[in-house]
């Protein structure tokens, strides 16, 4: 311990300080400490922060937490992209200690001449503060110090004026014993970072015809489709030359045609190596054309950075000592037995460390020059952890844009331990958590992780095909994209998605004529003209995302109970917009479940007894809601509700002329303010000797009248699509079915899921 005050348990600190936290431009970010001090005096505690620019920002005070724990809070936003530091300190605050005193004692009875210390006392405190309030704030301290010195002024007029400054003290204190902790680093990401919608296509696959494949030019058309989904990001596999040594054929297949275009990821061949384009794809000009022509559709073009190549790569010619050789003298392929990469080298990073961070340095500045600032990278876990240390911190210097997505399925420790080291974004366990419970638990897993790991959800990926879609039909595409969506602020799907694709390779997770390995031309103008698309729907997921800014966040993520095990809820505030989106989401795509919520309703910014309007963003509806609903998913129509609250403003009623705050009882000032305490409200003192008066308790509000219930809902009120209806009320059911609190109120949705033989199982 260093200082005055124990300053313990800082927030957000990441492995004692050895990575920086993560945070986005104008991220609210939580600040917390464990401060105390002996004794009764008042302590106080505040947020010390700078910016890239090494410029001290605004006196940020601390307040108390839980009463007890002697925790302290504060939000702090950086508005720049860059490396910011911050400490906690901890004071001494006179004031405070000063208007509990004086307050207790006056309310005890004590006249000025009892109080002859305590007002001199004062009088030091506000002295000292008059240097340090605002300038136009000072008359108010002088004219307070005047008042407590007059002698000849009744006790209750020398000390109203000083105790009326504890709001201007808390923000400006009298701060003496000061004791400072250890600075910390907070390193802040384009907004990019936390909030993405990602999407990946194969540019061959767009435009490929007769076996030949499609270019950066073809690939160019299918950009309007992509935005009108509301994706922002699109990612691109990799688009190297192919190797031919060891070439894939379909399906994995090992040996490949004449004709087989290969697998992406086995990089290298005669034409070039990380550096190079493929030139079926087309020429440097043709890419930084694509990438314009992306802009222009509101997309950011991400590419892949596999660090791996194929046999005939360049650097297996010039540098064999990147890879390991094997006792046969043979270097050895990739393996993750059972499966074999044949066609793939893994590079050995402890041969030539210097060499290959030179290279690999030099590869990804080359990508950055031609515009790129995202990258995903492939299969991160399998590298050294120090190389990417070192590698995104070298790149982030060069331009601190630059975001790096963590490809890593594999455990725990390590995933996580990604994210300390500075990858921006993470791939996670999303696609195997298929049950409410499970989904819910590792959310909250995720919330904990949220000052160093930002999770992107992804239902599918070339290489995954989840027995959930393949077996879940339409519906399931959907609640998958639900949760997704709107869990993290970061999600993204590989192309077909939409299409419903769903047929597996027998005995793999991944698809049946799978893209990597061939070429996979879709129509997709025909397939949503003729209503055998999920676009619309994914169309409306993103836009929900785009206009509640609640849903950009990760950490205001909070679960609120709900009496069915197939149905998760949810919700994200903001309080800086008052913005709110409540989730219900069915786990179910066969059957019709019935839920009753208990909503945490302070989370969502209401007190306990408040009703509210909720709009459902999927169906048009509104409905009159409190802390417990009954809600009704079928999974044909739509299997979630995407509620966005809309607060009631009722009229402020004018104040009574002359009216003055309550008077402070004795009760209200707490005993010890040594583990802090927020300002109160100033109050008038009544004049000494003579106690206050009892003060009479508040009136208590009546309990709201629960609503009558409604009747069932019929089978002819669940087919029937009434037209959307002014808000109803839906208070508290026992057991479900006896009260439908939704039903669909409008048409069935073009994009709504089909019922089709082929799903049955």
């Amino acid at each position: 311990m260093t200082g005055r005050f124990p300053i313990e348990d800082v927030s957000p600190v990441v492995s004692c300080g050895r990575y920086p936290a993560k945070a986005v431009v104008d991220e609210p970010v939580p600040v917390s400490a464990r401060a105390y001090r002996e004794g009764h005096d008042a302590l106080g505690c505040n947020v010390v922060w700078a910016g890239p620019d090494g410029a001290s920002r605004p006196f940020t005070r601390m307040r108390p937490g839980e009463p007890g724990q002697d925790r302290w809070h504060a939000t702090i936003a950086p508005d720049a992209v860059g490396s910011w530091t911050f400490s906690v300190e901890a004071f001494q605050d006179p004031y405070l200690t000063w208007q509990n005193a004086v307050t207790k004692k006056i309310a005890a009875g004590q006249g000025p001449e009892d109080l002859a210390n305590d007002l001199a006392e004062g009088a030091r405190v506000l002295a000292a503060a008059r240097g340090l309030v605002p300038t136009a704030d000072r008359p108010r301290v002088a004219d307070a110090l005047t008042a407590l010195v007059d002698t000849d002024l009744p006790l209750a007029q020398r000390v109203d004026r000083a105790l009326a400054l504890a709001d201007l003290l808390w923000e400006h204190p009298v701060r003496e014993l000061v004791t400072a902790g250890d600075t910390y680093s907070i390193w802040v990401d384009r907004k990019r970072a936390l909030y993405s919608a990602w999407y990946e296509f194969f540019p061959r696959s767009e435009g490929a015809a007769d076996g030949r494949s499609g270019t950066f030019a073809t690939a160019t058309e299918r950009l309007p489709g992509v935005a009108a989904m509301g994706f922002d990001v699109l990612y691109l596999p990799p688009i190297h030359p192919i190797g031919r040594v060891n070439r894939k054929g379909p399906n994995n297949a090992l040996t490949a045609g004449p004709t087989d275009v290969g697998s992406p990821w086995a990089i290298g061949a005669a034409e070039g190596g990380h550096d190079t384009i493929h030139p079926d794809l087309g020429t440097p000009a043709d890419f930084r054309a694509f990438i314009q022509a992306a802009a222009a559709q509101g997309l950011e073009v991400a590419m892949d950075l596999a660090l791996q190549c194929a046999p005939d790569h360049p650097w297996v010619t010039e540098h064999p000592e990147w890879f390991t050789t094997r006792a046969d003298g043979s270097i050895a392929y990739a393996e993750n037995p059972p499966k074999k990469y044949q066609d793939i080298y893994p590079v050995n990073f402890d041969n030539d460390p210097e060499g290959i961070r030179a290279e690999v340095l030099r590869v990804v500045l080359h990508w950055v020059g031609e515009g790129i600032r995202i990258f995903r990278v492939d299969n991160p876990h399998t590298k050294p952890f120090d190389f990417w240390h070192w590698l995104i911190a070298e790149v982030k210097a060069v331009d601190p844009d630059v975001l790096f997505l963590a490809e890593a399925f594999t455990r725990p420790a390590i995933m996580h331990g990604l994210g300390k080291i500075g990858f921006t974004q993470s791939y996670t366990y999303f696609t195997w958590r298929t049950t409410a419970a499970e989904m819910r638990a590792y959310c909250e897993e995720l919330i904990e992780a949220a000052d160093y790991m930002r999770p992107n959800f992804w239902p599918n990926t070339p290489d995954i095909l989840h027995e959930s879609l393949q077996h879940g039909g339409p519906p399931m595409f959907k609640i998958r994209a639900v949760l997704a969506a709107l869990l993290s602020p970061s999600w993204g799907l590989y192309a077909g998605y939409e299409l419903f694709e769903h047929v597996a390779r027998p005995g793999a997770e991944e698809y049946l004529d799978n893209e990597k390995y061939q070429l996979r031309p879709r129509d997709w103008a025909g397939a949503e003209a003729q209503g055998r698309s999920l676009a619309p729907f994914l169309a409306t997921l993103n836009r929900v995302r785009h206009h509640n800014p609640a849903l950009h966040q990760l950490r205001n993520l909070r679960f609120h109970e709900i009496d069915n095990p197939a149905l998760l809820c949810w919700s994200k505030h903001d309080p800086e917009t008052g913005n709110t989106v409540i989730v219900i989401c069915s786990f179910d795509p066969r059957v019709v479940q019935w839920g009753n919520t208990t909503l945490d309703m302070p989370a969502l910014g209401f007190d306990w007894h408040e009703r509210f309007t909720v709009h459902d963003e999927l169906t048009g509806t509104s409905y009159d809601w409190g802390q417990r609903n009954a809600v009704r998913l079928d999974p044909y129509l739509q299997p979630a509700h995407v509620l966005t609250v809309r607060r009631p403003t009722p009229p402020t009623p004018p104040e009574p002329a002359g009216a003055e705050p309550a008077d402070l009882t004795v009760a209200e000032v707490p005993d010890d303010l040594s583990g802090g305490t927020a300002p109160t409200a100033p109050v008038p003192t009544p004049p000494a000797p003579t106690p206050p008066a009892p003060t009479a308790p508040a009136p208590t509000a009546p309990a709201p009248t629960p609503p009558a219930p409604a009747p069932p809902a019929s089978t002819a009120a669940a087919s029937t699509a009434p037209v959307p209806t002014p808000p109803r009320r839906s208070g508290p059911v026992p057991t479900p079915p006896r009260r439908a609190a939704t039903r669909p109120s409008a048409p069935v949705p073009t994009d709504a899921a089909p019922k089709d033989d082929r799903w049955t199982s």
